[in-house]
């Protein structure tokens, strides 16, 4: 190939400008340098059938560079629930829409709905302007301003819970729809009580500002979970433009249902239901699929059980169809029944805190055994690694103790000796299956400082 290519580059030089053909699968393509140092190409042979120019086609534009080398496992199950996701979700947003203009239209309220920032600073622009002017708001500017303010409370509130969402971003994302479901929800029932649209509108746009900050807070960990290369912007640019290809034609499906089926209340009550519960299926089904690959309280317990029990490290992508996505602050038995994040004067009398802080003097993690679990509470600049010594001394003291009481100095001893032993095999069989040792996303748990 070499060998042609320089005969070909050398009769060129003499003849005109150089040229070579570079083949990829049944495609070949030929590049040329121009007069002007230009580079042109054009397809000289292309022998891949119409459908498989489609599907090539589509992926190009629709997933990330490289696919399927450039993501991890899991990706494809993730990008076709999270397409009927969006599909069932614009659906309802029709309803939902069509059911607040037939409620506003009852109360001969003629104002236009809109769910962005933009009109409703305009709206309390005006507000401002009448004021000003010395007149006073119509009952219909003063419900639209009430109505869409109700949001940005749900977004205010919201946002307080940023830690917790690191920490859970799976559990988060689904509440986050579960909330819009809830909020579209009560927008399509609007119209059976319009003396109450006010209030019913008002909670529903809360709770969808609630779901909003939820669900672009959680996304960012969750692609970061998928991608292998370096390359979470083409990854977070194709999901968009998956999510918004899927909306299009999920509007579109939902104006049919809306002029048809959903033209009655009737309508609405039956296709409503069905299509929340795809909606917060498919959510469920993406959680599932993604990888992710941060140390929490739940994936450290289980990685630590696997390691007590098998000598062997999961990865995040053995470990997703086991975590539990809604109960997630569960024990694990096998991993020492641990729980993190308890403030320190809860779990510790004072007479007994500079006797727990001598049994390991130079960790970062405090161990209290209680009678059904332990707690262990870790300072504050503690790291993902000193979670797992932690951890780890904790599921072996507890299989060493197998009693119901207080481990003795001895046993703890014991259990520390033996994870001293195997940690930094088993940090380097972590690191190697992909997980991030460097932080530990205990949510809003309590932690201490001397």
């Amino acid at each position: 190939m070499k060998k042609k290519m320089k005969v070909e580059q050398g009769r060129a030089a003499a003849d005109g400008p150089v040229f070579w053909i570079e083949t990829s699968g049944s495609v070949s393509r030929q590049f040329q340098f121009e007069s002007n140092g230009g580079l042109s190409m054009k397809v000289v042979d292309d022998s891949r059938t119409v459908v498989h120019r489609v599907v090539d086609s589509f992926l190009n534009k629709f997933f990330p560079s490289g696919y399927p080398y450039s993501v991890n496992e899991g990706y494809l199950r993730y990008t076709k629930f999270r397409a009927l996701q969006h599909f069932s979700s614009a659906a309802l947003s029709v309803l939902s829409t069509q059911g607040k203009m037939i409620s506003k239209s009852n109360n001969a309220v003629v104002l236009e709905y809109a769910q962005v920032a933009t009109p409703t600073v305009a709206i309390v622009g005006k507000f401002s302007l009448l004021f000003a002017a010395g007149l006073r708001p119509t009952p219909a500017q003063a419900t639209a301003v009430l109505k869409d303010g109700m949001q940005h409370v749900g977004k205010l509130i919201c946002s307080n819970l940023g830690a917790r969402m690191d920490s859970e971003p799976k559990l988060w994302r689904i509440l986050a729809d579960v909330l819009y479901d809830l909020g579209t929800g009560l927008e399509v029932l609007s119209p059976l009580c319009p003396q109450l649209f006010l209030e019913m509108a008002g909670l529903g746009n809360f709770a969808k500002g609630m779901a909003m900050v939820a669900a672009r807070a959680t996304r960012l960990p969750i692609y970061s979970s998928f991608a292998k290369e370096g390359n979470l912007s083409d990854l977070f640019a194709k999901g968009e433009a998956i999510s918004t290809l899927f909306n299009v034609v999920g509007i579109g499906a939902g104006i049919q249902l809306a002029s048809t089926i959903c033209s009655s209340m009737q309508g609405k009550m039956i296709a409503g239901p069905l299509l929340s519960v795809v909606h917060v299926y498919c959510v469920i089904e993406e959680m599932r699929a993604a990888p992710v690959n941060t140390l929490n309280p739940q994936r450290t317990a289980m990685i630590v059980a696997d390691f007590i029990m098998t000598g062997k490290i999961s990865s995040p992508a053995d470990l997703r169809y086991k975590e539990d996505l809604i109960f997630t602050g569960r024990l694990i038995e096998d991993a020492g029944n641990v729980k993190v994040g308890r403030d320190l004067h809860k779990v510790v009398k004072p007479s007994k805190l500079c006797k727990l802080k001598g049994v390991f003097p130079e960790e970062k993690f405090l161990l209290c055994h209680g009678e059904k679990w332990t707690d262990m509470v870790l300072e504050h600049d503690a790291t993902g690694e000193d979670a797992l010594r932690g951890w780890l001394v904790a599921a072996y003291a507890a299989n060493l103790g197998k009693t119901g009481y207080e481990p003795s100095m001895t046993v703890l001893q014991e259990a520390y000796d033996k994870m001293n032993s195997v940690f930094s095999a088993f940090l380097s069989q972590l690191q190697t299956k992909g997980w991030h040792t460097d932080d530990f996303l205990d949510g809003t748990g309590s932690r201490f400082a001397w």
